[in-house]
């Protein structure tokens, strides 16, 4: 009877600690490598399609939402741009490599 309730005992324990210390820990490692899906982190690197395009700014097209954009190029509607950076609600597009 002493050795099954030391059993139950030690099995609670390591419970526990897995529950409290080593799952919250993988969670945290795991949730760190994961890149943002949304905000500013989330946009950088998506492909863009451009709808407007005037000089060195435009409108671009991603996520679903028309946003606008500035480049150092030049571009066409139904090019595909990379976004490099966002800043306020402009994003900064380059060439997509192929």
């Amino acid at each position: 009877m002493l050795k099954v309730l030391l059993i139950l005992i030690i099995a609670y324990i390591l419970f526990e600690f897995a529950e409290h210390v080593v799952i919250p820990l993988f969670w945290l490692i795991t949730k760190k490598q994961r890149r943002s899906p949304t905000g500013e982190s989330g946009m950088i690197g998506l492909i863009a399609e451009v709808k407007e395009w005037e000089g060195t700014k435009g409108k671009v097209f991603v996520h679903g939402e028309l946003w606008k954009a500035v480049s150092d190029t030049s571009f066409y509607p139904g090019d595909e741009v990379v976004v490099q950076s966002v800043k306020r609600l402009v994003l900064t597009v380059k060439c997509q490599e192929k």
